[in-house]
């Protein structure tokens, strides 16, 4: 055994497709090989010279294929660099948006109807201040930036108490 397991390991060497090296080496490929042949030396017959060298190489092949259908089965595996971490909210930052959502919603519907058709005019579809006084009738940007800004900090301040009162 010790005068083949040399001759082996050049043998084995650079056979095992760099797929597979992931989880065996060439080293770890002689070693089972040499450990199963120790296992079945009682049954071995060694019908003429090199008999032994030829069992060796041909059960390297076999563990060689083993793991090239193992890796094939399995697939390959790779770390995944840090970069490709998701755009996409995490299912917490999902169940506090929700949450925040709720809270906004039930707010909003705390407000004086004109206040909340502002609030939801200047949020939700970005009008410009311009636009508030056109569709409101406000004589002027100013006074409907005004009245924006009040309907705003109306807003705000029943957020703040919902969530004091979430967090109690």
């Amino acid at each position: 055994m010790q005068r083949c397991l040399p001759a082996l390991r050049r043998f084995a060497h650079g056979k095992l497709p760099a797929s597979a090296r992931h989880y065996m080496d060439t080293g770890d490929l002689v070693q089972e090989a040499a450990m199963n042949a120790i296992k079945h030396l009682d049954t071995f017959e060694a019908r003429r010279v090199g008999a032994m060298q030829s069992y060796l190489i041909q059960s390297v092949i076999n563990r060689i294929r083993d793991e090239v259908r193992r890796v094939s089965r399995r697939g390959y595996t790779t770390e995944l660099p840090e970069e490709l971490a998701s755009s996409d909210a995490s299912p917490l930052e999902l169940a506090i948006s929700a949450q925040t959502y709720n809270r906004y919603r039930d707010a909003l519907a705390t407000l004086k109807p004109r206040e909340r058709q502002i609030v939801l005019a200047r949020i939700e579809l970005h009008w410009t201040a311009a636009e508030i006084a056109e569709q409101f009738r406000f004589r002027s940007k100013d006074a409907a930036r005004m009245a924006t800004t009040r309907a705003l900090e109306r807003l705000a301040a029943e957020l703040n108490i919902r969530a004091d009162a979430q967090n109690t």
